[in-house]
């Protein structure tokens, strides 16, 4: 692959599926939201995750709520999700394994480490061929940073050299940098940084629901269209990335006040359900994101207020509608539709009656859950 000045990128294809809605529905009701240009649309930073998204509520609630399990391809929709977190893998031999202390801990495309050549004194390239290159090389840091704190300081200054162009969206917030979920810290990177390093990259997910009147409402966040990603589209009731020196219980409990408002009298009842686990190549960018999955019950008259500025508003769903949401459009924040699948497993609402059930299941482990 050749290596250009700017970042390698792609524009996904941002239409609504319709053709996998019900007749009566696609005939009368096409759904269609917009994506337009914005002042961040540069080489470096096309991409769907940076565009703003137009659609409305009125959008969302006509994907009705209908008996989808008598369409043969009920699953189709949610498989089309999986994949749209989980391209790019024939790509991997493009990347150069970043290795520490002996340990594989990401990878770095082979075009964005020549940037990285330009400081000798941070970055190394050995020649070996024992973790799996195809360039006969791995990347490191250098032998004189022995501490983590001394990574972090060295790595951070290169990253912000290089800056917006070619690592958009800096958050100022620091990743835990190691081999696996609880493993030695190595060095802690800021957090646009993390799939151009191709690092590990944990994250909280909660499904806030109401029970009401027998049936399962989900409360859904509609994302702030001045948020640096995936603006606009739907999102959790609450969920975050998980910054270094913070567990994911205390970690959730902050994004609980931050983002809806929810007291710690209620979030505390927040029970972990699992983890759902992606690894996508797009460009330059590897993510190899493991999500953990917790559930609420909410009391039904709990009403989430935002308190940070990223959600635009909230609805109270029910969760047949939104299992069609997923089916149907890509209104929602494509991560966020595997921890929904992961909920709809679990409550019954995909059941082992319907063709594709086991490997939809395994499907939402894609990525190395470690």
């Amino acid at each position: 692959m050749a290596c250009s000045h700017f970042l390698a990128h792609r524009i996904l294809n941002p239409l609504v599926f319709v053709s996998n809605f019900p007749r009566s529905i696609a005939l009368n009701k096409r759904l269609t939201f917009e994506v337009r240009s914005s002042a961040r649309n540069s080489p470096a930073y096309s991409s769907l995750s940076a565009l703003p998204i137009h659609f409305t509520w009125e959008d969302v609630f006509r994907a009705q709520s209908v008996d989808y399990r008598n369409d043969s391809s009920n699953l189709s929709g949610y498989f089309e999700k999986i994949r749209l977190c989980n391209r790019g893998s024939e790509r991997h031999s493009e990347f150069i394994p970043f290795v520490i202390e002996d340990q594989i801990i990401g990878y770095i495309h082979n075009c964005f480490a020549n940037h990285l050549r330009r400081f000798p004194n941070v970055f190394i390239f050995p020649r070996d061929k024992s973790y799996g290159s195809s360039f006969g090389c791995y990347i490191s840091v250098h032998p004189m940073l022995k501490m983590p704190s001394d990574r972090t300081l060295a790595v951070g200054n290169v990253i912000n050299f290089l800056g917006e162009e070619l690592i958009p969206g800096f958050r100022n917030e620091l990743y835990p940098v190691g081999s696996s979920h609880g493993s030695t810290t190595l060095l802690s990177l800021e957090r646009a940084a993390a799939p151009y390093f191709g690092i590990k990259a944990y994250g909280v997910h909660m499904n806030g629901y109401v029970d009401k009147d027998g049936e399962k409402f989900l409360w859904i966040a509609k994302r702030s269209q001045v948020k640096p990603t995936y603006p606009g589209m739907l999102d959790h009731l609450v969920a975050g990335g998980l910054p270094h020196g913070i567990t994911c219980k205390e970690n959730l409990l902050k994004e609980c006040e931050e983002e809806a408002g929810i007291p710690r009298s209620i979030s505390s009842g927040a029970i972990p359900v699992g983890a759902v686990s992606y690894m996508d190549i797009d460009g330059h960018r590897y993510k190899r994101d493991v999500l953990f999955c917790y559930d609420l019950k909410l009391p039904e008259g709990f009403v989430p207020i935002n308190q940070d500025g990223e959600v635009e508003s909230f609805k109270l769903i029910p969760a047949t509608l939104i299992a069609n949401v997923i089916r149907t459009t890509q209104f929602f924040k494509p991560n966020c539709s595997l921890v929904i699948i992961d909920f709809l497993f679990r409550h019954g609402y995909i059941t082992p009656e319907d063709s594709g059930y086991l490997k939809l299941l395994q499907s939402l482990r894609t990525g190395e859950c470690s």
